[in-house]
């Protein structure tokens, strides 16, 4: 019997998907519940696993753009695992016959080496002229890895073939290390590399760079700055890691300061967590934190739900939760929708400044950056913190300035005074 593999439904508003990769060949026998491929829409990439135990038939190769529903293989479930099997049942009889057999006819070919050990004299004249383009595989490689054109370089090995030393005076005999006549311009990069490599935009990319233009066209987007000093969210947080650990088996990090600092301060300025819509202004008594996670697709911008109702541990459960999804491949169009501010932190990549673009429909978002000890003034001395850079990037529309700087200052009050996030004041 065989059974249909097909390109699963992720969403209504997608029709399509690529089929990105096989993770097995045609033929392969495969198990119940095993990756068979990935696909990627213009929102998320997937995981599809097998139904059921097999062999796999594949009916449409990697890199193909396929409508949702489309049949791209069939696994058969009769017979697959005696095929396997059958290698192992070979008798000793059987292989002993086999091997007798096969001694006939060694037998028989003895004679054809005597053929050639008389070699007529002939055979030992100087060797032809080289034909174009037959070089040694040394002198290939040399001239490969320095990008030398072998066919403007004149040989004096035997027959006019070209030698590793030919190659040498051609590179020493050249200003630059590399002749200009040897090298064509625009043929080769670094270290034989090709100069240009062209490749397609992945859905996923496209989506992302019509949402970025998107949101430089349509909105009235401005963006504001201002530092916070980590001492005491560092501090908390070194004290009370290993315990958190052990009671929540997760780790302590700061994202969760920074969201639960947004989301009182999404209560307190509830612009920031609204968005427009044709001549409205939509409110959200809720936020749900878009929480920005870089993959080797792209970026994807998880949405943590009702992050006003979880403690610590549940929002850092919920940042692992999906970042084992996207290493997985198994982040859901449902987890990408309904977000109402979004928290980036370009921080982990060593960014010290940045201005973030809205993730349209929403009015706001927040850009972390990394913490650098700095010197800064408290109480009239000068002393050594660590700080970091935030940035808020805003919908001027329906966020005045007074809004959003105050916004951005309330963020800072409570990640540099942690412990009013506790006591919600």
């Amino acid at each position: 019997m065989a059974i249909e593999v097909k390109i699963p439904s992720v969403g209504e508003s997608v029709q399509e998907a690529v089929l990105t990769e096989w993770f097995k060949q045609d033929g392969d026998v495969v198990e119940k519940d095993e990756p068979l491929f990935v696909i990627e829409t213009d929102k998320v990439t997937l995981e599809v696993t097998a139904e059921a135990a097999g062999t796999l038939k594949i009916q449409v190769q990697a890199g193909e753009t396929v409508a949702v529903g489309t049949v791209v293989a069939t696994i058969e479930t009769g017979g697959a695992k005696p095929a396997a099997e059958k290698k192992p049942d070979a008798a000793p009889e059987e292989k002993e016959s086999r091997d007798k057999a096969a001694k006939p006819e060694k037998a028989e070919e003895k004679p054809a080496p005597a053929e050639k050990k008389a070699p007529s004299p002939e055979k030992k004249a100087p060797a032809p002229a080289a034909a174009p383009g037959e070089h040694a595989p040394a002198v290939r490689r040399l001239a490969a890895e320095k990008g030398i054109d072998l066919s403007r370089i004149e040989g004096t090995g035997p027959g006019g073939r070209i030698t590793k030393g030919d190659v040498l005076l051609a590179l020493e005999q050249a200003p630059a290390g590399v002749p200009e006549e040897c090298s064509p311009p625009g043929e080769l990069g670094r270290e034989g590399e090709p100069a240009e490599v062209r490749k397609a935009m992945s859905p996923i990319r496209k989506r992302i760079a019509e949402r970025l233009l998107e949101a430089k066209q349509n909105t009235a987007m401005l963006t504001t700055f201002n530092d916070v000093d980590m001492s005491r969210a560092m501090a908390l947080r070194t004290q009370y890691k290993d315990a958190f650990k052990e009671k929540h088996d997760i780790s302590l990090g700061f994202m969760s300061f920074f969201i639960k600092a947004c989301v009182a301060a999404l209560q307190e300025i509830p612009e920031v967590n609204g968005f427009v819509d044709g001549s409205d202004i939509v409110y959200h008594n809720y936020q749900h934190i878009g929480v920005a996670v870089g993959s080797p697709r792209g970026l994807v911008v998880p949405v943590i739900r009702h992050a006003e109702r979880l403690s610590f541990a549940g929002i850092e459960k919920a940042i692992l939760d999906y970042v084992a999804k996207i290493k997985e491949n198994r982040l859901e169009l449902a987890d990408l929708e309904g977000g109402t501010f979004t928290i980036s932190n370009g921080g982990v990549y060593g960014s010290l400044l940045s201005t973030p673009i809205l993730n349209t429909p929403q009015s706001g978002i927040l850009g972390m950056h990394r913490i650098e000890k700095r010197p800064v003034v408290v109480d009239d001395q000068i002393v050594i913190r660590p700080m970091m850079y935030l940035a808020l990037s805003y919908d001027h529309r329906i966020v005045d300035g007074r809004g959003a700087v105050t916004f951005l200052k309330r963020v800072k009050e409570l990640v540099e005074n942690p412990e009013r996030l506790l006591l919600e004041v």
